[in-house]
């Protein structure tokens, strides 16, 4: 039972981190420091949005619009932080499990 608590945990911190090379990412594609035009970069730009869109699309249609501002990341990222203490604190020590 540990090993699915400890493999949710990890699954959780790694989809957050590609929403933060995600960010990161459209930044740099946004000041023009990178190339979109290179066939890899582009094809890493495309998954990034494929796996971070569709947790990133609701929370953008609740938000108000705030011009050229875009915090449905940060949202999502403290979403996930969230669920990953809840599941730390919470949920593990139910079924008997120390998963910190």
């Amino acid at each position: 039972m540990t090993a699915i608590f400890v493999l949710l945990d990890s699954l959780l911190g790694f989809y957050a981190l590609l929403l933060i090379i995600s960010v990161v990412l459209s930044w740099l594609t946004t000041f023009g420091i990178i190339n979109t035009h290179q066939p890899f970069v582009r094809s890493v730009l495309h998954f990034l949005h494929a796996v971070t869109e569709p947790a990133l699309r609701p929370i953008r249609r609740i938000l108000p619009d705030m011009g050229g501002i875009d915090i449905s990341p940060i949202i999502l990222w403290f979403l996930i932080y969230a669920l990953r203490v809840l599941l730390k604190a919470d949920i593990a020590p139910l079924f008997g499990v120390n998963v910190y």
